[in-house]
């Protein structure tokens, strides 16, 4: 075993999962590289102190730039704002150091564009944190379609849906500035990467985005509240996503519904151990969506638990993650979701701001035409 100085950028939500995830990490997989919790940065000093002390850093930093710059930090958690990857990541690659990036990548295309070049020009590891899309479950969805359980697909149906915003009393707060926190930049990514990793690429979008609350406390509202789009996917199949920040009752409202020619499958993250699976085989009267509950025999699940039906949670995913990162590092390989895999989920958000503007369908414009 090897060990590894993680430095991570930013101590709050995000921040203080990716510490927890690095800090168990080895234990749960038995990885070759051992995290060891370096350094961490945050808005100021005295933040980026408070979050040493309370996760376990060996020390805090009194900018990224220096966390950055530290010969001890081998490898980079950004888990700052989106406005602030850009520069972050193009620091670290050019000091050789492999990064691990919160969704989305960057807070524009340009920036996705411009970071994927310093990624790739590096060679070293580099991913973007979607953490939804490695549950148990969503795993094992990807499996069944990749061996044809539901036969091909013909319709995906996606939301990722909350209600952190639904009250319209609610105030206005940094959440309610800037495109890249409203809901196409901040909830978008997640269905958006999974509707990829599931159905494939995206060809065409036909978008409506819109603020429903355009003021809190008089406070103007400067992003979108909810948005949806009608997509055809390159393999022909149709598709519809919605994305909201305002709808009531829903608190991790990421679910897909995928319709095949041999069957169909559901899924909702407030139920992330279950997928209910449909085989159009067999007589009709015993025909009906069954509920499968995950266990051991599910991918990577087994390290957490080895009780069926007893269920991963939201920590795990980051720690699925950590995983996949540290592995990329050891081996030299790329590990999937990369920043170019982030570039395309950035790719499908962009036309869909386009097909808004111009009130039509616009075609999803791919990476490799700007490579």
């Amino acid at each position: 075993m090897t060990d590894i100085g993680i430095g991570i950028v930013g101590g709050g939500y995000m921040g203080k999962a990716h510490a927890v995830a690095m800090a168990s990490v080895g234990a749960v997989f038995g990885t070759a590289l051992r995290p060891r919790l370096q350094s961490v940065a945050a808005s100021n000093a005295e933040s980026a102190e408070r979050y040493r002390a309370a996760f376990g850093f060996h020390s805090a930093a009194p900018d990224w730039q220096s966390l950055v710059a530290d010969p001890a930090v081998e490898a980079v958690v950004i888990a700052s704002p989106q406005e602030t990857h850009r520069a972050i990541a193009e620091a670290a690659f050019a000091a050789g150091k492999p990064v691990l990036c919160e969704k989305p990548l960057g807070a524009s295309l340009e920036d996705a564009r411009a970071m994927v070049a310093a990624a790739e020009a590096s060679g070293v590891a580099n991913m973007v944190g979607f953490n939804y899309v490695r549950t148990p479950a969503t795993q094992f969805v990807r499996q069944l379609v990749a061996d044809d359980t539901i036969g091909d697909i013909t319709w995906f149906r996606g939301e990722h849906t909350e209600d952190f915003y639904a009250d319209p009393e609610a105030p206005a707060t940094w959440r309610t500035e800037g495109d890249a926190n409203g809901t196409m930049g901040d909830l978008a990514p997640h269905m958006i990467n999974a509707a990829l990793a599931i159905a494939g690429p995206i060809a065409s979008v036909m978008a409506e985005i819109e603020t429903v609350h355009t003021e809190r406390g008089g406070v103007p509202v400067g992003n979108d509240d909810q948005g949806q789009c009608l997509c055809r996917f390159s393999s022909g199949a149709m598709g519809h996503l919605y994305f909201s920040r305002i709808a009531h009752g829903r608190k991790m409202g990421y679910a897909y519904e995928i319709t095949g020619t041999k069957g169909a499958i559901r899924f909702d993250q407030e139920d992330q151990n279950a997928v209910w699976l449909y085989r159009a085989e067999g007589p009709e009267t015993t025909r009906g969506f069954t509920k499968i509950l995950t266990g051991p025999a599910h991918p990577d699940y087994e390290a957490f638990c080895q009780g069926p039906g007893h269920g991963t949670g939201y920590q795990d995913q980051i720690i699925i993650e950590a995983r996949d990162f540290l592995e990329a590092i050891y081996s030299g390989q790329l590990v999937w979701p990369t920043f170019r895999d982030g570039l395309a989920v950035s790719e499908v958000i962009d036309a869909a701001r386009t097909s808004h503007t111009n009130r039509r369908w616009q075609d999803v414009s791919r990476s490799e035409d700007h490579s």
